[in-house]
């Protein structure tokens, strides 16, 4: 049971429910504490102690049912020609059995396999089935091409190589045996491509969805389908979260600093020297700011869509972000992000500035006119735009003004670098006043651009 549970703790992580080692111990504490027999209870006592949201409960209680749900061998019922012939089945099963074989070989000489397939014992067989899963690592499969693979490794730690010579020798010497034991072979082979299939749709999730996710995480953002989104949307929150978790725990050690020997021993002279009450090196640090410029406009919406929503993430990790959205004039959305739900504020903001033709003069002159003083020599400025202007002055003196007032100045443009300086792409205007430059067309540019600047604070 033991080596069950770690198959449905594998199992339960590939349907999106985190379960830690400390949750996975806590789970087979309670399992100890009520059993395996009622199917009911154990249901209940996993999902009390690994579910965390009502989602991640029915989603377990899927992955439950599906994992604990034994495929049946199929039975195929011998056809009885007359009344006679069945009463006389009837009133003599044992005699029949015992006949067949006794023309040239009897029960006790055949393999466990065929005896087992002979009796018809459905519990004994479904517990060698799962047996020889856990021989064959059937909890490894992760393509629907290992069906058949895995569908062998079954069979022959089951005893199928005996099993076969079985059927050549009763060919021989009883076709009739034989033909009943071929019946039940061909039962078993389903019932082995059921339990095949079952652990393909347990296990194989978390490598369907890793492979997916790898997918999105390198393809466009600006040509994401529009059934792609959602998907989109829950690939970026979960980078936002895999970045909290890499920069949160620095930053609270840094807070914690580091022990002071001298100060610890003379704020404790009173008590000979124990150390009652610590003293700590505290290093200072600035508090670090974002300010985040994102071009709405029709041509890199859906990029900025994203990007606020990652920026707006990192809230744990850094202490000031300030936000703003423009296409031909700007706005500020931070109150926005903050408020409303994602899908919520990404709306308004389309609906208030968004779509529209951009003209990246006309907006550095509104920032400059009511958000400068925002910036200070702590700030660091990220750009995410194409720098197309649709051939408007770009007022790239404005850009210089905030790269002397800021700590860093950094731009990430969606598109590729071949396009940047044609048409009316005012890039190499631009980079002249930044710090960075970098491309960011893709989720895992997008996280690695983010990544290394929120990595700087650190």
């Amino acid at each position: 049971m033991r080596e069950n549970l770690h198959r449905f703790f594998r199992a339960a992580r590939g349907v999106g429910v985190h379960v830690s080692p400390a949750e996975s111990i806590d789970a087979m504490r309670a399992v100890a504490q009520v059993g395996i027999s009622d199917r009911a209870v154990l249901r209940d006592a996993l999902l009390l102690t690994l579910a965390k949201s009502q989602d991640e409960k029915l989603a377990l209680g899927d992955c439950f049912d599906l994992f604990f749900s034994q495929p049946e061998p199929r039975q195929d019922q011998p056809e009885t020609p007359d009344d006679g012939a069945s009463q006389d089945a009837d009133q003599s099963p044992s005699s029949s059995s015992a006949s067949e074989p006794g023309e040239g070989q009897s029960p006790e000489d055949l393999g466990p396999l065929a005896q087992m397939l002979l009796s018809q014992d459905r519990n004994a067989i479904a517990a060698a089935i799962a047996s020889a899963s856990g021989t064959a690592s059937l909890s490894d499969i992760r393509y629907s091409t290992q069906r058949g693979i895995f569908s062998s490794r079954i069979l022959d730690a089951m005893g199928l190589q005996r099993l076969r010579d079985d059927l050549d020798e009763l060919t021989a010497t009883n076709p009739a045996l034989a033909e009943r034991l071929r019946t039940a072979l061909d039962g078993l082979r389903e019932a082995v491509r059921d339990t095949v299939s079952q652990g393909l749709a347990l296990y194989a999730r978390e490598e369907a969805e890793n492979l997916r996710n790898e997918i999105l995480r390198n393809a466009p953002l600006a040509r994401i389908e529009r059934r792609q989104i959602a998907e989109m949307r829950a690939l970026i929150r979960q980078i936002a979260r895999r970045l909290r978790e890499r920069y949160s725990k620095p930053r609270k050690r840094q807070r914690r600093g580091h022990l002071d020997v001298r100060r610890t021993l003379r704020r404790n002279a009173a008590w000979g020297g124990v150390p009652f009450l610590t003293a700590w090196k505290r290093k200072h640090r600035d508090r670090p700011k974002i300010v985040a410029l994102c071009d709405v406009s029709g041509s890199v919406a859906q990029v900025s869509d994203f990007f606020l929503l990652l920026i707006h993430s990192l809230h744990e990790v850094v202490d000031d972000v300030r936000s703003f959205a423009f296409s031909s004039h700007l706005i500020e959305v931070s109150d926005i992000l903050e408020a409303k739900a994602p899908e919520e504020a990404m709306a308004e903001i389309m609906s208030k500035v968004g779509f529209g033709s951009s003209d990246y003069g006309s907006s550095l002159v509104d920032f400059e006119k009511d958000f400068m003083s925002a910036l200070t020599p702590r700030t660091t400025v990220i750009v995410l735009g194409d720098a197309r202007s649709n051939n408007l002055d770009p007022r790239a003196d404005i850009l210089r003004r905030i790269s002397e007032r800021s700590k860093r100045l950094v731009w990430l443009n969606p598109e590729g670098r071949l396009a940047w300086g044609f048409g009316d792409s005012e890039m190499p205007r631009y980079a002249t006043f930044c710090t960075v430059v970098r491309q960011c067309a893709t989720a895992q540019q997008l996280e690695r651009a983010v990544s290394d600047i929120v990595a700087t604070y650190q």
